[in-house]
């Protein structure tokens, strides 16, 4: 175990080895302690484990009991569907929880998960990393300062491309561990839409899988019409077969003092923006988006929710995103596909 780096820092250990735990290992690098790490592979464990002189484990139980007491939280890095199995071990054996989105892929076992870290007395930290892109950090302000008023729509675009060599041989596309493309692409627009907006009240949705019938099992576009409960209206969007390249990731207010559209091909860029009573506003400079390979997934902000992670563990910070957030996420995702007439998962 890497004892002699950073002894007083925040000790992490990762369980999931592909290419986002490689991103929480480089956080970790920069920001905690990286003890052990844990993979089925063992070539995909020993990889990550031997930068920063981690300890190696295939087996997650046996991992949770060799670091008792010698870290601190547990990075939850694999497939959607054991999100919540993985959550609520690591809360048991009593460490704190950062887990990649979907926080789960059902309501319920989100609520298991919020309770299992509430019995232990642990955070659970829910990876949101888009609550950190400058555009979006300038719209939430606008919005909690009252500078847009009343809200009267907000439209959510999320055009992205995903081929079949996307989904070869991964658990991606499968119910049991994907979920639906609002799981695994888009679930960090649906936050912004809830962390923006409010909570959704209604919803009518038709789906359907045009471009994938033999590599997903499940949509690969979708509408949905919604209604908020502060009583906005509102629409979502969403596609994988953008042709070729992803196209845009866009949210756009219609609200009493302005209307505000931030784009891009996800979210990183104010395409539009009259507000009364104010300027044109420059923005910080933001991240690069991830790279997959031929694909660009969202703005790469794991470095703020390690900083997040760690400020509240040093007791001096205010957590990102809560579990019950998290799981305000999954509700909607529910929502929207129970309108369409099928649940990805029981």
């Amino acid at each position: 175990m890497n004892d002699s780096v950073k002894p007083n820092s925040v000790g992490f250990a990762i369980v999931g080895c592909g290419r986002i735990g490689g991103r929480h290992a480089a956080q970790v690098a920069k920001l905690g302690r990286l003890d052990a790490v844990c993979d089925l592979i063992p070539e995909a464990a020993k990889k990550i484990a031997a930068e920063q002189d981690a300890e190696v484990f295939t087996d997650f139980d046996a991992m949770l009991a060799a670091l008792k007491g010698k870290t601190d939280v547990i990075s939850i890095c694999t497939p959607n569907g054991l999100h919540a199995e993985h959550t609520i071990k690591a809360f048991n054996a009593g460490f704190h929880v950062l887990c990649e989105k979907p926080m789960a892929i059902t309501v319920h076992e989100c609520g298991e998960m919020i309770k299992a870290g509430e019995r232990a007395n642990r955070r659970l930290f829910v990876v949101k990393q888009n609550r950190y892109n400058p555009p979006i950090e300038h719209l939430k302000k606008l919005m909690d300062e009252g500078k847009l008023g009343r809200v009267y729509s907000a439209h959510l675009n999320c055009y992205w491309n995903r081929n079949d060599a996307y989904y070869a041989d991964s658990w991606k596309g499968t119910i049991a561990m994907d979920g639906g493309i609002l799981y695994t692409q888009f679930s960090h627009f649906i936050d912004l839409l809830y962390w923006i907006v409010g909570d959704v009240k209604d919803v009518m949705a038709i789906t359907d899988n045009f471009a994938h019938k033999h590599s997903i099992e499940f949509e690969d576009n979708g509408v949905a019409l919604l209604r908020f409960h502060n009583g906005a209206i509102g629409s979502i969007n969403f596609t994988i077969n953008s042709f070729g390249k992803n196209m845009e990731g866009s949210l756009t207010l219609f609200c009493e003092k302005g209307t505000v559209k931030i784009g891009g091909q996800y979210l990183n860029e104010i395409e539009y923006e009259n507000v009364e009573g104010m300027d044109p506003t420059t923005l910080r400079a933001g991240r690069p988006a991830n790279e997959y390979g031929q694909y660009q997934g969202s703005m790469s902000n794991h470095e703020d929710v390690y900083e997040n992670v760690v400020s509240v563990l040093r007791g001096g910070g205010q957590i990102g995103t809560v579990g019950f957030e998290g799981m305000k996420t999954v509700e909607i995702i529910d929502k929207i596909y129970t309108a369409a007439g099928h649940a990805p998962k029981a």
